[in-house]
């Protein structure tokens, strides 16, 4: 089965950086609508907001100097207009001749300084400092009145970011407001979905403010937002014709130690859909394997030179290695036989770790499809030098690209990215599969898809919402055991 690239025009799922935000400001505006109402716009979806979201209170709205600033003044007018209690703080006067001092010749009340004592008077705030695109923390007054919001945890609104929040990335530049809402506009950007912006943004409401949808054919995004809509589509649906080896059969190595992350992975493979799964380990481990699945093959580990023979013999159409395998050149030698013969493979866990230093050898090795799963540790490891500075998305495509596999860079905002530059950011994931074994689970479903033909960045993307998924449908309590026995009524739901 061959993948067309994943559809980024489709519905509001694209996640647009920083730079193709401005530049679709810049094509609406060119096309014939001004950039005051864009603002007039933007500023009346947050009013409106409030006021559906919260009952009338006396409402701080604090105005930077800069675009941001006058989605405030907009916003700050609305309310005044529908009754409500508005104070204006503001750091400073926009740039005469900008939309944002066009939007603040329109208040005709006073401006007050920025100042935390007003937050004693003002249960609720809009935040309008700074937008997503700020380069340096916030200082001064700006940076004392965040930090009082903060340490009165106040309801506050974040119109576009938290201030302080980097669009691109999530990261904080110092600190920002942890908002009860943010109102974005047009599309999300990274830093709504990745931590710790996330986090500080809560509830997302996405406005519509009439930038055309056409600009994005121009744009062209290369991210978006983890979807069943994206790769749907590429699923193995079970046929009237189908025997077990068109669903795909998995092959899965062992370790001889840590034998329960094989286990799940191969369990997790089993309940996703493979038609075959067949686990290789150490003779001495091999009757656990043997005697925990009765649908599992078992079979003992052969040397490295032994393992496409193998392969080609029970017809197996890809491989997970790494969970439970141990660290070591033992692990890396199984992986380099399994990618030598060019069938799809996962390595995950102790696989990863096996090449700490040694990415280069990885790399040279690809004949095939290739997943890696690292989470924040194992990447550190494989890529020391893309640094967490660089922001999760950054980092996962430049490995990517590095590597010229799929990288899954786990974790609450898993980033997937493939070596030409497209990504996708998830956030299904709940805190519970904070659980050991849970990766493992999510490298079994990886390897299943994998095996079903799917294309290595769509299975990747598929199997880490469908673990998110899963992780939900289970809840609190959840343990890693749980996650496979939810998997089919998800899929069900999926093909229905």
């Amino acid at each position: 089965m061959t993948g067309a690239p994943l559809p980024f025009d489709q519905d509001a799922g694209q996640v647009l950086s920083n730079d193709e935000m401005r530049e679709a400001d810049r094509l609406t505006i060119a096309g014939g609508i001004a950039g005051i109402t864009l603002m007039e716009a933007a500023g009346r979806a947050v009013a409106r907001f409030v006021m559906l979201r919260w009952n009338r209170r006396p409402v701080l709205v604090l105005c930077g100097p800069g675009n941001n600033g006058g989605d405030g003044y907009v916003a700050a007018r609305h309310l005044k207009a529908a009754g409500w209690p508005v104070t204006l703080a503001a750091l400073g006067a926009p740039k005469a001749g900008s939309d944002a001092a066009l939007a603040a010749a329109d208040w005709d009340s006073k401006v007050a300084a920025v100042a935390p004592s007003l937050l004693e008077t003002h249960p609720l705030v809009i935040d309008a400092l700074f937008g997503a695109g700020l380069a340096r923390a916030p200082e001064g007054p700006a940076q004392e009145i965040i930090a009082a919001i903060n340490r009165l945890d106040l309801d506050c609104v974040g119109v576009d970011v938290p201030s302080g929040v980097d669009g691109d990335s999530g990261r904080v530049l110092g600190e920002a407001p942890r908002c009860r809402a943010t109102v974005t506009f047009f599309r999300l950007k990274p830093g709504h979905l990745l931590l710790p912006g996330r986090a500080l943004a809560g509830e997302i409401h996405l406005a519509d403010i009439g930038i055309r949808r056409e600009v994005l054919a121009q744009i062209k995004p290369r991210c978006a937002r983890n979807d069943p809509a994206l790769w749907r589509a590429l699923l193995h649906r079970p046929r009237l014709e189908d025997h077990k080896y068109k669903r795909g059969h998995l092959l899965v190595i062992g370790g001889g130690v840590m034998t329960g992350a094989g286990r799940l992975a191969a369990r997790a493979a089993r309940r996703a859909g493979a038609g075959m799964v067949t686990l290789v380990a150490p003779p001495a481990a091999l009757p656990i394997y043997a005697a925990d699945q009765p649908g599992l093959i078992t079979l003992p580990l052969p040397e490295p030179g032994g393992l496409a023979g193998l392969m080609d013999s029970r017809r197996i159409s890809a491989c997970v290695i790494g969970p439970g395998g141990g660290v070591g050149e033992g692990t890396r030698d199984l992986a380099l036989a399994v990618l030598a013969t060019g069938r799809p493979c996962v390595l995950d866990a102790d696989g990863l770790t096996s090449f700490a230093g040694k990415v280069e050898t990885l790399t040279a090795a690809l004949r095939g499809p290739l997943i890696v799963t690292p989470h924040d540790g194992e990447f550190a490891r494989l890529f020391p030098d893309l640094t967490a500075d660089q922001g999760k998305l950054a980092r996962a495509r430049a490995a990517a690209a590095r590597l010229g596999g799929v990288v899954l860079f786990k974790g609450a905002d898993s980033v997937i990215a493939a070596p030409d530059g497209r990504a996708v950011i998830n956030d299904n994931a709940p805190p519970d599969l904070a659980s050991a074994g849970t990766g493992d689970v999510l490298a079994g479903i990886c390897g299943t898809l994998l095996a079903q033909g799917m294309p290595a960045f769509e299975a990747a993307a598929a199997a880490v919402w469908l673990h998110g998924a899963a992780g939900a449908a289970v809840g609190r309590g959840l343990i890693a055991e749980d996650l496979p026995e939810a998997l089919p009524k998800i899929l069900a739901k999926l093909e229905a």
